[in-house]
Order: C-alpha cells, then sequence, then structure tokens
C-alpha cells in the first residue's frame, strides 16, 4: 500500500472515514480546522454527511442524535472547543453513547493561543464535565499512531457504548509525515446494536436518555458505567517503553514530547548517561503498573510535558513515592527542545539521593 504525505489533521479525518464514520459534525478553531475542512470534501464523496454547526455546542449535540441513532460519529475542536463540548460530553457518557471526540489542544486558559500545549489533560482524563465518568483516551505521537489511534478509536466506542477522545496537539495536527492506511483489523465481533433508535414500526419502543429521577435508578446506571470504566482499567491499558531495560533514570512524556524526548534519549546515551522512556498511550486508563515495575529498579524519574505539570500527578501516584520525580514543562504554546530535555536529565542525573 502506497503511503501518503499528509498532515496530522488530515490523517486523522482521513482515519476515521477508513474506519466507517459517515458523520462528522463540528466548527472550526485553529490549529484543528484541517479536520473539518477535509471532512467536509471527502464525506460527500462516500455517501456520509458533513454538518458544520453553528457552534461546538451544537455540534457536540447532533452528535448525541447520530449516535443514538446507531451512525459512526466524530467531532473535531481544540482546546476552548472542547470546553464548550463538556456538558454534551457527559449527556453522551450518562446515555452509553459511541462516539469519537479528537482534541487537538492549543495554549490556555481561556483563548490563550493556537500555538501547541498538553494543557488538557486534567480535562481529558478526569471527567471535564459533570458526573461520575470517564473517557477512554488515546495520546499518539506521530501521525502515522494518529491513523492507527483514530480508527482503535472507533472500535474501542462501540466496544463499551462509551465516549472515546484522541488527544493531539497543535504540532501533531499541524506537522506532515508519510502514512499509510491499513485495512481496519475487526479486532473481534462487536455486540448487535439493540440499543439503537430506528422508529419502533415493528418492535417495541426504545428510550436513550441521562435523566433518572428515582435516586436508587441513577446509583445503578452509575454503577454500570463504573464496571465499564474497570473493565477499561483492566483491559485497555496502552504504553510503549524505550530503552528502559538497563536505565538509571526514565523520562514520562506522551504524545508530541515523547517524540521530543527519543531524540535527548538518543544524544545522551551516546555520552554514556543511560536514560529511558516511558510513554502512556493511553493517559485514561493511565499505565500506573509500568511505572510502579520500572520504578522497582530505577531510582529516578523526570516528567516532561507542555503545561505545569499534569500528568505529573498520575506519575507521582503509579511510582507511589518508590523513586525521585522531578518535573520540566513549558506552556504557553512552547514546545520543549531536545536540548532542554537533555540537560534537565543530566542535571539530574548528578543529583544525590
Amino acid at each position: 500500500m502506497e503511503k501518503r504525505f499528509m498532515t496530522g489533521n488530515e490523517a486523522i479525518a482521513e482515519a476515521a472515514i477508513q474506519a466507517g464514520c459517515k458523520h462528522f459534525f463540528g466548527y472550526p478553531i485553529t490549529p484543528q480546522s484541517e479536520i473539518p475542512e477535509y471532512m467536509s470534501k471527502r464525506l460527500p464523496e462516500i455517501g456520509g454527511v458533513y454538518l458544520q454547526a453553528e457552534s461546538e455546542v451544537a455540534a457536540i449535540n447532533m452528535l448525541f442524535g447520530a449516535a443514538g441513532a446507531g451512525g459512526r460519529v466524530m467531532t473535531s475542536s481544540s482546546s476552548p472547543g472542547i470546553s464548550l463540548m463538556q456538558e454534551g460530553i457527559s449527556y453522551l457518557a450518562g446515555a452509553e453513547l459511541p462516539c469519537v471526540i479528537v482534541n487537538i489542544m492549543r495554549g490556555g486558559p481561556g483563548l490563550g493561543g493556537i500555538q501547541p500545549s498538553q494543557s488538557d489533560y486534567f480535562q481529558a482524563t478526569k471527567g471535564g464535565g459533570h458526573g461520575d465518568y470517564h473517557l477512554l483516551v488515546l495520546a499518539p505521537h506521530t501521525v502515522q499512531e494518529a491513523v492507527s489511534l483514530t480508527m482503535e478509536a472507533f472500535y474501542l466506542a462501540d466496544k463499551y457504548r462509551n465516549p472515546v477522545m484522541v488527544l493531539g496537539d497543535g504540532y501533531l495536527g499541524q506537522m506532515m509525515e508519510p502514512v499509510k492506511f491499513e485495512k481496519a483489523t475487526t479486532h473481534g465481533e462487536l455486540p448487535t446494536k439493540e440499543w439503537i433508535l430506528t422508529g419502533a414500526k415493528d418492535r417495541p419502543p426504545r428510550v436513550i436518555k441521562s435523566l433518572y429521577l428515582d435516586p436508587e435508578a441513577l446509583e445503578k446506571h452509575n454503577l454500570r458505567i463504573n464496571r465499564k470504566i474497570h473493565e477499561m482499567i483492566k483491559s485497555e491499558v496502552r504504553v510503549e517503553t524505550y530503552l528502559v531495560e538497563d536505565a538509571e533514570i526514565v523520562i514520562a512524556a506522551f504524545g508530541t514530547v515523547a517524540r521530543i524526548a527519543k531524540t535527548a534519549i538518543k544524544a545522551l546515551r551516546e555520552k554514556g548517561v543511560k536514560v529511558g522512556l516511558v510513554r502512556p498511550i493511553t493517559v485514561f486508563p493511565f499505565p500506573y503498573k509500568t511505572f510502579e515495575e520500572i520504578t522497582e529498579r530505577v531510582g529516578k524519574v523526570l516528567v516532561v510535558e507542555m503545561n505545569l505539570g499534569q500528568m505529573l500527578e498520575d506519575v507521582r501516584l503509579g511510582v507511589c513515592g518508590k523513586a525521585e520525580i522531578r518535573f520540566y514543562g513549558r506552556t504557553g504554546g512552547m514546545v520543549p527542545t531536545y536540548d532542554e530535555i537533555a540537560i534537565e536529565v543530566e542535571k539530574f542525573a548528578r543529583e544525590r539521593r
């Protein structure tokens, strides 16, 4: 299969179509506007539906309707737009509706700027909207991985009847790399969607809702959703470890920062510094066990992010006091260079416990 040279945004959009997405509802916002632009051209070509909503609030509620009718559906936005969607995302999770939400993060808070950031980590992994729910959150670090994880996201959304987020940033969305589109694997048989609304002409009526006025009924509903979340935690953790076998220091990073960290690691290894990388691919569920196991033999962990220390909190939980932790972050759209990361590693390596 021939490779195609595409931006991350374009590749994500094409991957969604290859995965069977035929309905897209969204609103343009930098730095992800190429996703709706691409979808507006491609979806009509395959008999799909592209609709530019009047706002992100409208877009997420259109997703609710299309998912309830059984479609494979997607929206995309960037940080402030995702904030506007939070109520609708909570409704989708509460109604157990599968969909894919792409967030190509930019700087904040507020309107911030249009440069890349990772400061939506808390919002993505800790809920964002109200109530007891979680999204399954996938964080690619290359354009090719963005393709494979976007395809995977649609399967996981259907498997768990739950929204799934693909969490990128402005750097990943705008960069161009060669990618290929393998046929999406089926990952096994999916259950029949016996819950979708197709018109009750020859069957009993069905209801999709997140409103339960009886507290006992709502508790039962929440406990069922919570069982799904525990199954995600048990079955869906994805993590990459890179040169950790003999490492004395481990860098923890996700997304774009992880690929920059790999360059720093190669340079440091040439200088004799034994450093490796732990890269969460799912930031929810988080690979706590990997950090727990690695810090049985590695004494130092440097967390590097494009924020002021959000994934840092999950790393601390995983390390559980077994290793020293340091943090290096850039914010406001600033991207750490591999030289900066290398300097931080060398400073940390010289410190005595």
